[in-house]
Protein backbone atom coordinates (compact mmCIF):
# COMPACT_ATOMS: atom_id res chain seq x y z
CA UNK A 1 0.00 0.00 0.00
CA UNK A 2 1.20 3.72 -0.68
CA UNK A 3 0.87 6.13 2.34
CA UNK A 4 -0.74 9.36 -0.05
CA UNK A 5 0.51 12.52 2.28
CA UNK A 6 0.53 14.03 -1.04
CA UNK A 7 -2.57 15.16 -0.37
CA UNK A 8 -2.20 16.60 3.07
CA UNK A 9 -3.38 13.92 4.93
CA UNK A 10 -1.54 11.69 7.38
CA UNK A 11 -4.16 8.95 7.47
CA UNK A 12 -5.00 8.24 3.37
CA UNK A 13 -3.37 5.05 1.84
CA UNK A 14 -3.93 3.78 -1.31
CA UNK A 15 -4.33 0.00 -2.30
CA UNK A 16 -3.82 0.53 -5.95
CA UNK A 17 -3.99 3.23 -8.73
CA UNK A 18 -0.62 4.62 -8.04
CA UNK A 19 2.79 3.86 -10.35
CA UNK A 20 5.75 4.37 -8.55
CA UNK A 21 8.89 4.51 -11.16
CA UNK A 22 12.18 5.59 -10.27
CA UNK A 23 14.03 7.37 -12.68
CA UNK A 24 18.29 8.36 -11.46
CA UNK A 25 18.16 7.15 -8.09
CA UNK A 26 14.86 9.07 -7.29
CA UNK A 27 11.51 7.92 -6.93
CA UNK A 28 8.42 9.08 -8.56
CA UNK A 29 4.67 8.04 -8.18
CA UNK A 30 2.39 9.21 -10.38
CA UNK A 31 -1.63 8.56 -9.71
CA UNK A 32 -5.15 7.54 -11.86
CA UNK A 33 -7.12 9.71 -12.01
CA UNK A 34 -6.16 12.36 -9.15
CA UNK A 35 -9.15 14.30 -9.29
CA UNK A 36 -11.66 11.78 -8.71
CA UNK A 37 -9.37 9.98 -5.52
CA UNK A 38 -9.67 13.45 -4.52
CA UNK A 39 -13.54 13.48 -4.80
CA UNK A 40 -13.72 10.47 -3.28
CA UNK A 41 -11.40 11.70 -0.14
CA UNK A 42 -13.43 14.46 0.17
CA UNK A 43 -16.82 12.71 0.42
CA UNK A 44 -15.57 10.79 2.97
CA UNK A 45 -14.24 13.37 5.11
CA UNK A 46 -17.56 15.84 4.47
CA UNK A 47 -19.08 12.28 5.54
CA UNK A 48 -18.01 11.97 8.73
CA UNK A 49 -18.65 14.28 12.11
CA UNK A 50 -15.52 16.24 13.15
CA UNK A 51 -12.97 17.25 11.32
CA UNK A 52 -9.31 17.94 11.76
CA UNK A 53 -7.40 21.00 11.26
CA UNK A 54 -6.12 18.73 7.84
CA UNK A 55 -9.34 17.59 6.83
CA UNK A 56 -10.77 21.42 6.84
CA UNK A 57 -7.38 22.22 4.89
CA UNK A 58 -8.01 19.75 2.33
CA UNK A 59 -11.51 20.68 1.85
CA UNK A 60 -11.08 24.63 1.42
CA UNK A 61 -8.34 24.12 -1.18
CA UNK A 62 -10.16 21.47 -2.57
CA UNK A 63 -13.12 24.10 -3.13
CA UNK A 64 -10.28 26.38 -4.31
CA UNK A 65 -11.03 29.25 -1.72
CA UNK A 66 -8.73 30.70 0.33
CA UNK A 67 -8.42 31.06 3.91
CA UNK A 68 -9.78 34.29 3.92
CA UNK A 69 -12.70 33.31 1.21
CA UNK A 70 -13.65 30.74 3.65
CA UNK A 71 -13.25 32.62 6.44
CA UNK A 72 -15.93 35.15 4.58
CA UNK A 73 -18.41 32.61 3.94
CA UNK A 74 -18.18 31.51 7.21
CA UNK A 75 -18.76 34.86 8.98
CA UNK A 76 -15.49 34.78 10.76
CA UNK A 77 -11.93 35.33 10.09
CA UNK A 78 -9.14 34.68 8.21
CA UNK A 79 -7.08 34.20 11.51
CA UNK A 80 -9.89 31.75 12.68
CA UNK A 81 -9.70 29.62 9.77
CA UNK A 82 -6.03 28.98 10.72
CA UNK A 83 -6.46 28.41 13.51
CA UNK A 84 -8.58 25.56 12.86
CA UNK A 85 -6.64 24.23 9.96
CA UNK A 86 -3.34 24.20 13.21
CA UNK A 87 -5.65 22.12 15.29
CA UNK A 88 -8.57 24.25 17.09
CA UNK A 89 -11.62 23.35 17.11
CA UNK A 90 -14.23 24.13 14.64
CA UNK A 91 -17.71 24.87 15.80
CA UNK A 92 -20.20 22.21 14.32
CA UNK A 93 -22.08 24.58 12.72
CA UNK A 94 -19.23 25.70 11.05
CA UNK A 95 -18.15 21.97 9.91
CA UNK A 96 -21.42 21.57 9.32
CA UNK A 97 -21.65 24.05 6.72
CA UNK A 98 -18.60 23.43 5.45
CA UNK A 99 -18.79 19.78 4.84
CA UNK A 100 -22.47 20.36 3.00
CA UNK A 101 -20.80 23.25 0.87
CA UNK A 102 -18.97 20.82 -0.24
CA UNK A 103 -21.04 17.45 -0.93
CA UNK A 104 -23.04 20.09 -3.17
CA UNK A 105 -20.49 21.24 -5.57
CA UNK A 106 -19.26 18.01 -6.01
CA UNK A 107 -22.68 16.80 -6.50
CA UNK A 108 -23.19 18.67 -9.34
CA UNK A 109 -25.35 21.63 -7.38
CA UNK A 110 -24.84 24.26 -10.36
CA UNK A 111 -25.79 27.06 -8.67
CA UNK A 112 -23.25 26.70 -5.72
CA UNK A 113 -20.49 25.87 -8.27
CA UNK A 114 -21.39 29.30 -9.61
CA UNK A 115 -21.56 31.04 -6.42
CA UNK A 116 -18.05 29.43 -5.89
CA UNK A 117 -16.57 30.27 -8.52
CA UNK A 118 -17.88 33.88 -8.20
CA UNK A 119 -16.40 34.31 -4.96
CA UNK A 120 -12.85 32.91 -6.76
CA UNK A 121 -13.38 35.50 -9.05
CA UNK A 122 -13.85 38.30 -6.48
CA UNK A 123 -11.44 36.82 -4.21
CA UNK A 124 -8.81 37.23 -7.26
CA UNK A 125 -9.76 40.94 -8.00
CA UNK A 126 -7.57 43.79 -8.52
CA UNK A 127 -8.68 46.33 -5.45
CA UNK A 128 -10.02 48.72 -8.43
CA UNK A 129 -9.92 52.66 -8.25
CA UNK A 130 -13.89 53.39 -7.68
CA UNK A 131 -15.29 56.63 -9.07
CA UNK A 132 -18.89 57.47 -8.16
CA UNK A 133 -20.94 60.27 -9.63
CA UNK A 134 -24.10 62.40 -8.38
CA UNK A 135 -27.16 62.51 -11.02
CA UNK A 136 -30.44 63.49 -11.10
CA UNK A 137 -31.51 59.92 -9.63
CA UNK A 138 -29.02 59.81 -7.10
CA UNK A 139 -25.50 58.37 -6.44
CA UNK A 140 -24.27 56.57 -9.19
CA UNK A 141 -21.15 54.53 -10.32
CA UNK A 142 -19.64 56.67 -12.86
CA UNK A 143 -18.66 54.96 -16.46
Amino acid sequence: MYHYTECGLDNVWLVNGYHIEEIDGEEFVSFEDADELHHVIGRSLAEKAGLTGSEIRFLRKELGMSQRMLGDFLGTTEQTVSLWERGANMPDSESRLLRALYLEKIDGNVKVAELLERLIELDHREQERLIFQDTDSGWRMAA
